[in-house]
């Protein structure tokens, strides 16, 4: 049962996460067999502030 964690800023929209859930499974069913039914995606969304890089939050770039 492969299980795949994916960290992003919030801001897709619902169809754009249903294509790369899609893609995902697709690609982890390719390179390790599995049966899409058995891999799992969890998608964290985070807020842009509270996420920074390089000490800069994300809501405060422009």
């Amino acid at each position: 049962m492969p299980l795949v964690h994916i960290d992003l800023i919030a801001g897709r929209s619902d169809d754009q996460l249903r294509q790369l859930v899609k893609d995902v499974t697709a690609a982890v069913t390719k390179n390790t067999g599995a049966p899409a039914e058995h891999i799992h995606i969890v998608l964290n969304e985070m807020q842009p502030n509270r996420y920074a890089d390089g000490g800069v939050l994300r809501s405060d770039e422009k």
